[in-house]
């Protein structure tokens, strides 16, 4: 039993180490920018269910989700097919806070909250109704829309202020404070009933062949089980564990006062405890590290190149306005213009911070009306009344010439070609390659047509 003890604390140990490793992230994604930190969202293994339509549609990825994101999630299905829920209790940083807080509560309390049965089963199914919504919606709208209702979202965005997650996330924070103050009297109660990606696991983890087995002949009846498993599952009137509920954290089996009336079984195998944490977390880490050696795993999004700029609807929240400026290759004093920024805002000011300098500014809906993005780009040269002719450009043309034969602004030109905005109008297109390393102007005409 002394080494249940052990095994406990390690758990314990783990689960905080991933909870301050995530947290952290967060933190510095807040304020180096999704370039140096990932995202919360980038980190979430679920991103890569909500992206995968439009992976398999378009080839890419919604916004905020990355090739590691997608990876995460694959790695997780299969830690789910091997050993059940095993991400949700073991590794999962969320699910650790509640644990933490619900350990708190029954300092405090001296008790647990049970919820009658009835009601208890009906509200499990809640999670998965949570589920196909999320997904029905990301891939119908290509995006994170659940975003706004998410709690691990809005405890990520804590650095920026309650305020700031306030106006971003009303929901999400609400959800939050429930979920914390709730567990301090009921363990684990968003796992329980509304993580989405808890439910894809379960479904998932029916087909493990592990399962927490119990000897009936060496069983005590003493409860302590079901008392202590955070899913709040019965596990002392039953053979073995089935229940899609069961996310594999090993508390009922550390702290079974019986050797051998609950054990661990993967197919006929009987395992340690520390042996299946220790399994778990070099499939779930071995095979990540092994997706950075082959490249497979970005969480950030790749800074820009000499000569790359973004779309104005490609501005993002965590950019300065003078960052953002730069990015979009954009003249500070125009960029202020375009934004309808207010003068006496600094250029230092993060874009999503703006309304808290600018009472009523709406960041979003700004850049809405400001995109142009590159299907409108497309639109525009395809138009019948422009009469491009993109074979019309030369390289003996220079800048100013090559707009005029494509009939654009000079400026929509410089958009358009990916031009840095400190190249001269008078340079031959065939020479631009002599400031922008690499650059290209077929790829971009032939990417254009």
């Amino acid at each position: 039993m002394k080494n249940n003890k052990q095994v406990k604390y390690l758990r314990w140990g783990l689960l905080a180490l991933f909870v301050v490793l995530i947290s952290t992230s967060a933190y510095l994604h807040q304020v180096l920018g999704a370039t140096k930190a990932p995202s919360i969202h980038a980190l979430c293994p679920f991103g890569g269910l909500e992206s995968l339509y439009q992976v398999f549609t378009t080839g890419s990825f919604v916004s905020k989700i990355f090739t590691g994101t997608m990876t995460l999630f694959v790695i997780t299905l299969v830690v789910a097919i091997l050993f059940r829920r095993s991400f949700c209790g073991l590794i999962c940083p969320f699910g650790a806070i509640q644990e933490f807080f619900a350990k708190l509560g029954q300092k405090i309390f001296k008790r647990k909250m049970v919820v009658p049965s009835k009601l208890d089963q009906a509200l499990r199914y809640l999670k998965y109704v949570v589920l196909a919504v999320t997904v029905f919606y990301a891939w119908k709208t290509a995006g994170l829309w659940m975003a706004p209702y998410d709690p691990w979202s809005a405890y990520a965005h804590l650095p920026e202020g309650l305020e700031s997650v306030w106006a971003e996330s009303a929901v999400g924070l609400i959800i939050l404070v429930v979920t914390v103050l709730g567990s301090l009297i009921y363990d684990r109660f968003f796992c329980k009933y509304l993580c989405p990606v808890g439910a894809l696991y379960g479904m998932v983890g029916k087909t493990s062949p592990f399962k927490v087995v119990r000897n009936e002949s060496l069983c005590i009846d003493c409860g302590i089980c079901n008392k202590v498993c955070p899913m709040s599952l019965d596990v002392q009137h039953g053979l073995k564990v089935t229940s899609p509920e069961c996310m594999n954290c090993q508390t009922c089996v550390l702290n079974c006062p019986t050797a051998g009336a609950l054990d661990n079984q993967f197919s006929n195998k009987i395992i340690k405890p520390f042996t299946v944490i220790i399994l778990v977390l070099v499939l779930f880490f071995g095979s990540i590290f092994a997706a950075q050696a082959t490249g497979i795993f970005e969480l950030t999004a790749a800074p820009l190149k000499v000569g790359e700029f973004i779309n104005y609807d490609e501005v993002k929240g965590y950019m300065s306005i003078k960052e953002a400026a730069e990015s979009t290759q954009t003249d500070l004093t125009e960029f202020y213009i375009k934004f309808e920024i207010p003068e006496n805002v600094p250029a230092e000011t993060k874009m999503k911070e703006i309304s808290q300098v600018a009472l009523g500014y709406d960041f979003d809906k700004v850049k809405e009306s400001l995109t142009l993005t590159t299907d409108q780009a497309d639109l525009i040269l395809s138009e019948p009344q422009t009469k491009v002719d993109l074979e019309g450009i030369k390289g003996s043309m220079t800048i100013s010439d090559a707009a005029k034969t494509v009939k654009l602004d000079i400026e929509e030109f410089y958009r358009i070609f990916k031009l840095p905005e400190n190249i001269p109008s008078n340079t031959y297109m065939k020479d631009i390659v002599n400031a922008v390393p690499g650059y290209d102007y077929h790829e971009i005409i032939g990417s254009l047509k």
